[in-house]
């Protein structure tokens, strides 16, 4: 039996704010489709307009720049889809069928680029140093009069390193491509403004930041040819067909309130945290290595290797204990396949295997990191004495 429950998986996803949960249960009665003429719809959407505003003012956007959609995934497959549309009306630059990316990107940016060069696309992936850095000699050297648009995330969610996105984008306006970032893991974490940027498109989640699962929000910046992902509606001013998710809307809306609120002292917070775990696991078990940037990275997100295990064991027996984890991104939990984020940045794949992403958020207590830090030096050592009892029984390869 446990002697707590704790969660380290914020980067998953989050728990409810508990106000957002009880501004939900309070809209709960309001039904009516926000795009019904009748009273009932009228409210409705005078409440979606309402959360709209307050999602632009979050970020530094014009109300009319931001489109609801239903998820991250959503937002960013919108707007690679943009840059292989054939119509001269939507797509941003017909003429221009390049797109840069990295290789550490979320699954739902890589697998789309993948899916484009089907298309007709050509993507060109940048590399990364031994912190999760993209390359501003290779970005450089990449940038022409083929390129269309440039997607790099602003922090990563696996080792949580934060790129320069306000440097990387003025390079990419300068060559005249566009630029995108995926910020789900920043947005709520980090101050972001998207004038400050300069970016032309932004994706957010609400499930990042405390708010329900199914929606997020994309920024297109006003001027810029748009093309819907989902057709069939005039929903969104005509940039994504289907009734609006209305409560989920609202949920998002007050989980940026919230953060508004809160995300200043939280990142303090977080921050001595992660130092403690990070200092802590350094003194107590040996033979393992910080994955990400050491100082331009998130504050509640830690990554570490540990040699001579499996990543899936320590899992697993830190749930027995209560406490969970990931070994990744949630969304390539049911792969086998060392993480990619890792293996981009030198990180050999036995090592990589051997990786736990430990990540915190605005419930996590310092009681929660100190039970942390008595059980899973046990749980490492535990497991590699089972790995010694393996080697030593001449089962170690037939184990694999």
């Amino acid at each position: 039996m446990a002697d707590m429950k704790v969660y380290f998986d914020h980067n998953a996803t989050t728990p409810l704010h508990p106000e957002v949960k009880k501004e939900m249960i309070a809209c709960m009665e309001m039904f009516g489709n926000p795009s019904s003429m009748h009273a009932y719809g009228r409210e409705a959407r005078a409440n979606v307009e309402h959360a709209r505003q307050q999602v632009a003012d979050f970020i530094g956007a014009k109300e009319h720049e931001i489109v609801f959609v239903g998820s991250g995934s959503e937002a960013n497959n919108t707007v690679l889809s943009l840059f292989v549309c054939a119509s001269s009306q939507c797509s941003p630059c017909s003429k221009r069928n390049t797109i840069i990316t990295t290789k550490i990107e979320h699954p739902c940016v890589l697998e789309t680029s993948e899916c484009l060069v089907h298309r007709g696309a050509t993507v060109k992936y940048l590399d990364v140093d031994r912190y999760g850095k993209i390359d501003l000699d290779q970005l450089a050297g990449l940038l022409n009069d083929n390129v269309g648009l440039v997607s790099v995330m602003m922090a990563n969610n696996e080792i949580g390193t934060i790129q320069d996105i306000e440097t990387i984008t003025k390079m990419v306006h300068e060559s005249g491509a566009y630029m995108h970032t995926d910020a789900v893991q920043a947005v709520g974490k980090l101050p972001v403004d998207v004038r400050t940027l300069g970016v032309d498109f932004l994706t957010m989640s609400a499930h990042k930041i405390y708010g329900p699962k199914g929606v997020g929000a994309l920024f297109v910046r006003q001027g810029i040819p748009y093309c819907p992902l989902i057709r069939g509606g005039h929903q969104e001013h005509g940039r994504r067909a289907g009734t609006e998710n209305t409560l989920g809307i609202l949920g998002l809306a007050k989980a940026v309130e919230m953060r508004a609120i809160e995300m200043p002292a939280e990142e303090e917070r977080l921050l001595h945290l992660k130092q403690v775990l990070q200092q802590g696991i350094e003194a107590q078990i040996d033979h393992t290595s910080i994955n990400g940037h050491p100082t331009d990275s998130l504050a509640g997100t830690l990554n570490v290797s540990f040699e001579g295990v499996e990543g899936e064991s320590i899992l697993l027996y830190l749930d027995l204990e209560g406490i969970a984890v990931s070994t990744g991104s949630a969304c390539a939990s049911g792969s086998l396949d060392p993480s990619h984020v890792l293996l981009a940045t030198g990180v050999d794949a036995e090592l990589a295997h051997g990786s736990i992403r430990f990540s915190m958020g605005r419930d996590t207590t310092l009681q929660e990191v100190e039970y942390l830090l008595d059980v899973l030096p046990r749980t490492i050592k535990k497991i590699r004495n089972m790995s010694t009892a393996y080697i030593k029984g001449g089962l170690h390869a037939a184990s694999r």
